[in-house]
């Protein structure tokens, strides 16, 4: 009996050696997927916003064709794709209208307020044409060439960048449910902290992303819509200078509590009043027509109807409008879609897993009701899918009780037939 116990000790020994072992590969592994996402953060959660962005658009594509592969397809060539157009060519638009409406006057105003010699650095932008007249034609080859290659160069890598982030999304899309599964099976079922924790999340991301941008969209088409209507109606003397890029800051102001659009077009329609009493004031009705027109189909309409509809959620507009423009300022290009997300990871932190953390309980699923802020995860743990059977008869398939038998989806294929026709096993929006 004696001899057992060295024994035991060597095999505890060796079983610890292999587990310290495969946790020593696993800090490894998990070093490599971090640098990697590092190095192309932006394009992950720029697919992360298309994913949420067009997700309640795909649930429906998805009851209508009973098939993933041919959802994701549906959605983002013919949604995610022309509305990307619209909007770049909406702001090429815009920028090229500020541009116009600047002027040297602006420029040379902007270039007094820099640091430094602002008379060197506006002599040398005035002087910049002669300077290009001097150069060799030779000179003048290279230049072209190597600024066509520049532009080339930055074209091919927003086309590499956005076709990853489409292809990342399209597979969201696509296997979303597994990866939901092989989380409620490795990390946690829905009776845990870590399971309402990501479904609070989940909430959330879509009514950042899909919900408060699509209203934006709504909001910037609409006015474009307004505004050169507007223009194309009233006589030149009282038109507007530039509307599609009013129309862009009207659509980002939607993001403002309380303010909104007013931001924009009450100060457009006090130019305009400046404008008519300065040319005829028979034309004073065009400008109060403006301000009429303004007020019910981009801030009434918006903000009392569509908002909500799309929303539906408690998450604080101060707080997102914060996310976007901070998260923008510290990051960069993709910092308008990484601010949000930290914003909701730190709101269900504090939703579901802060108030234990601190007070040293058990962990609940339970959020939290010191703070109204995020979706309450009780609330989006089930997402009810209606499927249609290739029969054209619909059926709907929940959440099973038992997280045991919702972790065999795992390895399981993303339709499984029955005798009634095709279901569908859709949680938590993935």
């Amino acid at each position: 009996m004696g001899e057992a116990c060295p024994v035991n000790t060597d095999v505890s020994l060796s079983v610890d050696r292999r587990r310290l072992g495969w946790w020593l590969v696993a800090v490894v592994l998990l070093g490599a997927v971090g640098l990697f996402f590092y190095s192309f953060v932006g394009t992950f959660v720029f697919g992360l916003f298309v994913y949420y962005g067009a997700r309640p658009i795909n649930r429906r594509i998805r009851r209508r064709v009973g098939s993933r592969d041919a959802a994701a397809t549906i959605t983002l060539l013919f949604i995610v794709l022309p509305t990307l157009a619209l909007l770049g060519y909406t702001g090429f638009i815009a920028i090229r209208e500020f541009t116009n409406a600047a002027g040297p006057d602006l420029v040379n105003l902007l270039l007094e307020r820099l640091p430094g010699n602002q008379r060197s650095v506006a002599g040398i932008a005035g002087n910049l044409p002669s300077l290009l007249d001097r150069v060799g034609q030779l000179s003048r080859i290279r230049q072209v060439l190597t600024g066509a290659l520049g532009a080339l160069g930055t074209v091919s890598n927003a086309l590499l960048h956005l076709t990853l982030a489409l292809t990342f999304a399209f597979f969201l899309y696509r296997d979303g449910n597994r990866l939901q599964g092989w989380y409620r099976a490795e990390v946690g079922g829905r009776d845990t902290a870590a399971y309402s924790y990501l479904a609070g999340v989940d909430a959330d991301l879509e009514v950042v992303y899909f919900g408060n941008v699509l209203t934006v969209v709504a909001v910037t088409i609409g006015s474009i819509l307004v505004y050169n209507a507007y223009n194309f109606i009233v006589p030149t003397s009282v038109s507007l200078p530039f509307p599609t890029l009013l129309a862009v800051l009207t659509g980002l102001a939607t993001f403002i509590p309380l303010v909104v659009g007013k931001v924009v077009y009450v100060p457009v329609t006090g130019y305009l009043l400046w404008a008519a009493v300065g040319a005829n004031a028979s034309l004073l009705i065009y400008p109060i027509a403006f301000l009429v027109v303004a007020f019910l189909f981009l801030d009434l309409i918006p903000q009392s109807i569509v908002r909500p509809y799309i929303s539906g959620q408690t998450m604080h507009n101060g707080a997102v409008l914060f996310a976007y423009i901070l998260g923008a300022a510290l990051f960069g290009w993709y910092g308008l879609f990484f601010g949000p997300l930290l914003l909701v990871l730190v709101v269900q932190f504090a939703n579901v897993v802060l108030n234990d953390l601190i007070r040293g309980q058990p962990f609940s699923p339970a959020p939290t009701a010191t703070t109204a802020l995020g979706t309450d995860p009780a609330n989006a743990r089930i997402d009810a899918v209606e499927t249609r059977s290739p029969d054209g008869s619909t059926s709907e398939n929940r959440e099973e009780e038992n997280a045991a038998t919702n972790a065999d989806d795992v390895g399981s294929t993303d339709d499984t037939t029955t005798s009634g026709g095709t279901n569908e096993a859709d949680e938590t929006g993935l």
